[in-house]
């Protein structure tokens, strides 16, 4: 008989809203005992410090150095993102306290731990440049970092279009922290987008967002190098976290098109260890989510949408 999948309504979740002006926050990584941080809208990473310190701007690119458009905030960030940045996938390597971004149109890039202006560590590989850096894991044994190229056709700004022609030019990518080398693990691939490391650290799962998907690269044992499918999702996914029982969260931005009417707005699913759907996240209709990542005993729901960050007990 199978097992019931628990159903989990994210509706009562408490709001922590993001500065005026800013929405999005893609992605969402910890440090510390409290330190809550995420990319958004704005080109910027921001650090929430508490209620009493509020959120501030932890890092940023040169551009903001560089060119006035980027702190004009009469330009939308859409119009601007493509020269100010969007950080999407964020991660920290905590054995020094260091920051990697994936930045959509920047590159793979890191932040020392007192934040300040990011440096640029990959742009290219292969000879290939990086047209949409989407999603990022680090490896907290060695410092390497897996992330994605979700095309090399499309920028983040027009990704729909990745979906429209079926393009399968997608990367899944490894940066070697003691060579500084970035190695192709996968090409050819359709929308890659986010990833996440195993408990045992012998693969990556990688969600592919329009064949609704999720993929196993093997790192290690006889099965290392080859990639195959851990699971069949119930709509569009976007970042992969750890739920630390060996599973993982996969956050979804909408549910699979299909005729029959949608009775329940999914925004996410947890998986075991080997695949298997154990858990589903339902909201509201005008919510997506683009990342559940477990901090402190709670959920932590960041949305690409959204001006909040959704926070629910568990």
């Amino acid at each position: 008989m199978a097992e019931q999948v628990k159903t989990t309504n994210t509706s009562s979740s408490h709001h922590l809203p993001l500065p005026d002006g800013v929405s999005g926050a893609e992605s969402l990584t910890f440090y510390g005992k409290d330190g809550i941080y995420t990319g958004v809208s704005n080109g910027h990473v921001l650090k929430w410090g508490g209620r009493a310190a509020g959120w501030s701007t932890f890092a940023y690119n040169a551009n903001f150095r560089k060119l006035p458009l980027c702190s004009d905030s009469s330009v939308s960030p859409e119009e601007k993102e493509s020269k100010c940045g969007r950080p999407l996938g964020v991660q920290f390597y905590r054995k020094t306290g260091e920051l990697y971004i994936a930045d959509a149109y920047f590159g793979l890039m890191k932040v020392g731990p007192n934040g300040g202006e990011a440096e640029v560590l990959a742009k290219e590989a292969d000879g290939v440049p990086f047209h949409f850096v989407n999603g990022l894991a680090v490896d907290q044994a060695t410092g390497d970092v897996y992330f994605t190229d979700s095309s090399l056709n499309y920028t983040r700004r027009f990704n729909l279009g990745i979906m429209i022609s079926n393009d399968t030019t997608g990367r899944l990518l490894k940066y070697d922290a003691h060579t500084k080398h970035v190695t192709v693990l996968k090409a050819d691939l359709p929308y890659p987008n986010g990833v996440a490391l195993s408990r045992d650290s012998k693969h990556l799962v990688v969600a592919h967002t329009w064949p609704c998907q999720a993929f196993r690269y093997w790192l290690k044992g006889p099965m290392a190098g080859q990639y195959d499918l851990f699971a069949e999702l119930p709509g569009y996914p976007d970042n992969v976290r750890p739920d630390n029982q060996g599973g993982f969260w996969v956050a979804l931005n909408r549910e699979r098109l299909q005729r029959a009417p949608v009775k329940k707005h999914l925004v996410g699913v947890r998986l075991n260890a080997d695949g298997k759907e154990v858990e589903e996240l339902t909201a509201v209709w005008d919510v997506t989510l683009s990342e559940v990542a477990t901090f402190n005993g709670k959920l932590w729901l960041g949305s690409v949408e959204l001006d909040y960050i959704g926070v629910l007990a568990i």
